[in-house]
């Protein structure tokens, strides 16, 4: 049984092998090992990722060893090495405890445990199922990605102080887009072929208007530190959706990777940001219906939300107005005219069943009815 000051011990050592690890990011291929865990991992605090990626860089998806039985019928194979995540001991305190650290505060985090879990590679038993499986599989269509680009511009411009607008790629000599901080605007090539490098390039500029804008505390970061959080958090975003950018270069990471107070600070910039971008093309995507199981139209209607169903009308229409080509401008009114017929039928059966409810409200004369009268 280990003593109070071996397991401090190991606890600082697990810390440093972290940090170790993370101050290693001196190359662009280990950062993007490094980002790959950020995207699977996004939701943990800036040290669980750290410490999952010290411990096991391929991992994709951690849970506890009875939640892997219980959740997802999976079973932790027989000698597999348990990966530790810091996990907060919240005690209630005492009138006196509270005194004695100058809050009102009820509870408070007195030390942390550190958790075993492990990854699903180390499990067996039934299919993991995830909505991003989907999102990947409908964003191989260069038409999904081009609407989730759509949408996300869309959103910046009318849900935020952001403009962001187009302009040919001719007149950007030889940038693909930039972010204005005096105008606070993005401007993107409007014609560039690639849809993933387009979507991926107004992640890069939201990054910058995020972390370096004029009000940013981050603003006067030097530029090859900032073009590489740029990039990171562009990276993240795209990896998050499941498109593969491997063929685009991260920025140059070790002009500012050797400071460990440096990494650790700009790593956790870019974790917040990417949070922040997840978040958002979660949402998006889902509004879009890119992470339902793509059965077809009838199928995906009926499994949607009527507020879903009625943003799905409205995104609709405004690609409609947005569409480039008579092609694209004819399957998103097809798209329409089945969310129109959804919606409207719905509409019917809770009238018809209003009716049923109250049998006393007096119902409209048909047509038909009132000829009869004349």
């Amino acid at each position: 049984m280990p003593n109070k000051a071996d397991v401090k011990a190991w606890k600082a050592q697990l810390v440093a092998q972290a940090e170790q690890q993370i101050l290693k990011l001196t190359d662009s291929d280990q950062f993007k090992k490094y980002l790959n865990t950020l995207a699977k991992f996004h939701r943990y605090s800036a040290r669980n990722i750290d410490l999952i990626y010290a411990q096991n860089p391929q991992a994709t998806q951690v849970a506890g060893f009875k939640q892997w039985q219980k959740a997802f019928n999976r079973t932790v194979n027989r000698g597999a090495k348990a990966i530790r995540i810091a996990a907060p001991i919240i005690k209630k305190l005492t009138p006196a405890e509270q005194k004695h650290l100058d809050t009102t505060d009820e509870r408070a985090i007195v030390g942390y445990r550190y958790l075993p879990v492990f990854d699903v590679a180390q499990t067996s038993g039934e299919p993991v199922l995830s909505a991003k499986d989907f999102v990947k599989e409908n964003l191989a269509d260069h038409q999904n990605v081009t609407s989730l680009y759509n949408a996300f511009k869309d959103y910046l411009n009318q849900q935020t102080d952001l403009k962001v607008s187009e302009v040919p790629l001719a007149t950007l000599n030889g940038a693909k887009g930039y972010f204005q901080p005096s105008t606070n605007e993005i401007v993107i090539g409007g014609n560039e072929s690639d849809n993933a490098l387009k979507l991926k390039t107004l992640y890069h500029e939201y990054a910058h208007s995020q972390l370096h804008g004029l009000k940013s505390a981050f603003k006067d970061r030097p530029r090859a530190y900032q073009e590489t959080q740029a990039e990171a958090v562009a990276y993240v975003a795209m990896q998050n959706i499941g498109v593969d950018t491997s063929n685009y270069s991260l920025g140059y990471v070790a002009t500012w990777a050797k400071d460990k107070a440096v990494i650790h600070s700009a790593l956790s910039e870019i974790q917040q940001v990417s949070n922040k971008v997840i978040e958002l093309s979660d949402g998006l995507t889902k509004q879009l219906g890119l992470q339902e199981a793509q059965e077809g139209p009838e199928h995906d209607l009926k499994m949607l939300a009527a507020q879903s169903l009625n943003k799905s009308y409205q995104s609709l229409q405004q690609q409609i107005q947005q569409a480039t080509s008579p092609q694209q401008k004819a399957q998103f009114k097809n798209q329409l005219n089945d969310v129109h017929q959804e919606i409207s039928d719905r509409t019917q059966k809770q009238l018809k069943a209003f009716a049923e409810q109250n049998p006393e409200i007096k119902q409209p004369e048909s047509k038909l009815d009132q000829s009869l009268k004349r």
